[in-house]
C-alpha cells in the first residue's frame, strides 16, 4: 500500500496498543485475497511479534467449525432444518434445529454449567451433556438471539458422529490444511503469546492459563497467527478455494438474526458474526479467551478485510480497530472498480432483455456479465432481483424480494418472449398486455379517460 496508508494504518495498531495497554498487538489488511500489510507493536519473548507468532483466537473457532456443518449440508449429510436428535440423539434439547444452533437462536445456556470451561479443564461429551438439563433451554428456539457457547460444543460432537472423526481433526482435514492454514493449531507451539491480564490500575500483568477445553473446544479451542487468518478473512469474502461454494459462503453472511435492541448494528448468520460499522456491512468474527483477544472481519462489497490479535483479555476494541483498519484501507485507497470489456453473450438472451411492466409499472431486464438476469425498476426502486437460469426458460431467483421464486418465460407461437410469470405476477412488454395471462384479466374497453367510465 502507498507509504502515506501504511503510516495511517500503523498510527492506529500503535494508539490502540498503548491506549489499551497490550502487551502486544499485531494486525493486517486483506485485499482481494491477499495480505496486503501488515504490523505488530509490543513484544512476545522480548521481540516484535511476526506474521506467524500464534495467539488464541477464541470463538473465531466456531466459524471453522460452522464451515464444516456448511459442507456437510452440501454433501447432502444433513439438512439446516433437520432437528439435533436425529444427528446426535439423546439430549434434552434434540428439538433444537442444526441452523439455529449455528446461528445462536437455539435458547440455549450461554455457558456450560460447572466452573468457568474458558479456565478450567474440559471433560468429555458424555459429562457435559448429563450436565445440560431441560433448565438449559433458556429461551424459546428462534424466539432471539442468545450467544451460546454450548451450542457449539454441540455442533462439534455433531460433526465428529458425521465425519466418524473429532472435530478437531475434520476442521484440520477439510478446512485448514485445503486452504493452506499450516500454522494452526489446537494447542500453543513454536512462537506463541503468553496470554495476560493487566492490571486496571497499574502495569503489571497476570499471567492466564491456557489449557483443552474439551467438549467446549469447539466454541473456542484454535490458536492461529497473522498469515492464516489473512487467508480465512478472504475465505470470509468468497475467495473459498475448493472448501465451500462462494454461494454457500455467501448463505453463511445472511443475517439469521440481529441485535433489534437499537438501529442495527450487529448481528449472526450462519457461523459469521455480522457488523455495521462506517457505512460498510463487514461479516467475520471476534474471539476472546482469558488472556487474548482476537477479530478477523471483510467487507464483501470492497474485498479489503482485517485481522487484529492481542495478548491481552481486555482493553483493546478489537472489533471497532479492525473496523477501523478496513475503512481507512479502503478510504485512502478506494478499490478501482473492474474495467468494463465487452463479453459473449447467448443471442437468445437478448431477446429478453429491454423494457417490461408489471400493471402499470416500468421494469428493465438486463444480462449480467457472468450470464445471470437483473430485473430492477426503471425508476426509483421497488422489487429488484438477480437470477440464474434453471434451464427450460426458468431462472431462479437470488436476493431481493423474489429470492427462491421462479421466473419463467412464456412464449408465442413463434417463439417469442411474450410475457414473464414471476411468482404468479406476470410482466409483459406494455402494461396490462390483453394478450398475455394477466392475472384477473384485461378490461376489453382497455385504456381510457375517467370521464368515460
Amino acid at each position: 500500500m502507498l507509504p502515506t496508508t501504511e503510516f495511517a494504518l500503523l498510527r492506529r495498531v500503535a494508539t490502540e496498543q498503548a491506549s489499551g495497554r497490550a502487551p502486544s498487538l499485531s494486525a493486517a489488511v486483506v485485499r482481494n485475497g491477499e495480505l496486503v500489510w501488515s504490523a505488530a507493536r509490543g513484544e512476545v519473548d522480548g521481540a516484535t511479534p511476526d506474521n506467524r507468532t500464534l495467539y488464541r483466537i477464541g470463538s473465531i473457532t466456531k466459524s471453522l467449525v460452522a464451515a464444516v456443518v456448511m459442507r456437510l449440508r452440501d454433501e447432502g449429510r444433513l439438512d439446516l432444518n433437520d432437528p439435533l436428535d436425529k444427528h446426535v440423539p439423546g439430549t434434552e434439547f434434540g428439538g433444537l434445529t442444526v441452523a439455529q444452533l449455528l446461528a445462536h437462536t437455539s435458547g440455549l445456556t450461554s455457558e456450560s454449567p460447572g466452573a468457568w470451561w474458558e479456565r478450567t479443564p474440559g471433560g468429555t461429551w458424555t459429562e457435559l451433556n448429563s450436565s445440560l438439563g431441560p433448565n438449559e433451554l433458556k429461551h424459546r428456539p428462534g424466539r432471539r438471539f442468545h450467544y451460546s457457547n454450548v451450542g457449539y460444543g454441540v455442533l462439534g460432537e455433531l460433526v465428529a458422529r458425521l465425519r466418524g472423526t473429532t472435530w478437531l481433526q475434520a476442521v484440520r482435514d477439510e478446512i485448514l490444511r485445503p486452504l493452506g492454514m499450516s500454522h494452526t493449531t489446537d494447542r500453543p507451539e513454536g512462537r506463541h503469546a503468553q496470554g495476560y491480564a493487566v492490571h486496571p490500575f497499574a502495569d503489571v500483568v497476570l499471567p492466564e492459563p491456557e489449557h483443552d477445553a474439551g467438549a467446549m473446544a469447539p466454541a473456542g479451542q484454535l490458536w492461529s497467527c497473522i498469515d492464516d487468518l489473512a487467508r480465512w478473512t478472504a475465505f470470509v469474502g468468497g475467495d473459498t478455494g475448493e472448501v465451500l461454494h462462494p454461494d454457500t459462503v455467501a448463505e453463511m453472511r445472511e443475517a439469521a438474526v440481529i441485535d433489534d435492541s437499537g438501529p442495527w448494528t450487529g448481528g449472526y448468520g450462519l457461523g459469521l458474526q455480522l457488523a455495521q460499522v462506517h457505512g460498510k456491512r463487514l461479516a467475520g468474527h471476534t474471539g476472546s479467551m482469558p488472556g487474548f483477544l482476537a477479530c478477523v472481519m471483510i467487507d464483501p462489497a470492497t474485498r479489503t478485510g482485517a485481522v487484529a490479535l492481542a495478548n491481552t483479555t481486555s482493553g483493546i476494541g478489537i472489533l471497532s480497530l479492525t473496523a477501523d483498519l478496513i475503512a481507512m484501507a479502503d478510504d485512502h485507497e478506494p478499490p478501482l472498480p473492474a474495467e468494463w470489456r465487452p463479453a459473449p453473450v447467448d443471442p437468445a438472451l437478448l431477446e429478453l432483455t429491454g423494457l417490461w411492466h408489471w400493471g402499470p409499472a416500468p421494469y428493465h431486464l438486463r444480462i449480467l456479465p457472468n450470464g445471470w438476469l437483473d430485473l430492477s425498476p426503471a425508476v426509483g426502486t421497488g422489487r429488484a432481483s438477480r437470477f440464474r437460469p434453471l434451464g427450460d426458460d426458468r431462472w431462479l431467483g437470488l436476493d431481493g424480494y423474489y429470492a427462491g421464486e421462479t421466473l419463467t418465460v412464456g412464449r408465442d407461437s413463434d417463439g417469442r418472449p411474450h410475457y414473464l410469470d414471476l411468482a404468479t405476477f406476470v410482466f409483459t412488454r406494455t402494461p396490462y398486455d390483453p394478450t398475455a395471462p394477466v392475472p384477473g384479466g384485461v378490461d376489453a374497453a382497455g385504456w381510457q379517460p375517467m370521464s368515460e367510465r
